[in-house]
């Protein structure tokens, strides 16, 4: 498995969580030196395979600098909604998904990927 996929354990680890339904998934991207061009091919195959699960981008953006904390050099972000933990690892571990990840890895030097809840930012349990 490529090392810019979940393991198993992350797997186990996601899936483990009680379920609350939706989830977005925070990706940061960095790419490899003429690695936009693969990962745009990637991105146009992975659409209907998101759309197939109840999945769907919400926002990308490029990043231009840091600006609190530590300049992690990240070239752009990508906001993803899944209709639930289980239907993204179950995501990344299809034939499907695997048969077009390796235009990921073609374009991807690295990322982080970060599984996202929404809070109730109308209350005061919820602000940020």
């Amino acid at each position: 498995m490529s090392s810019l996929l979940p393991t198993l354990q992350m797997l186990k680890a996601l899936t483990s969580m009680p379920e609350t339904g939706k989830v977005v998934m925070l990706n940061l991207l960095k790419f490899k030196r003429d690695g936009r061009a693969a990962y745009k091919k990637y991105r146009s195959a992975v659409l209907p395979v998101l759309k197939k699960i109840g999945a769907r981008p919400i926002f990308g953006a490029n990043v231009t600098h840091s600006v609190i904390g530590h300049d992690g050099d990240w070239d752009a972000i990508a906001l993803v909604e899944y209709p639930s933990r289980k239907a993204f690892a179950e995501m990344v571990v299809s034939a499907e998904y695997k048969a077009i990840q390796p235009l990921r890895d073609q374009g991807l030097e690295r990322t982080e990927v970060y599984a996202l809840t929404e809070l109730d930012v109308t209350s005061d349990e919820g602000h940020v």
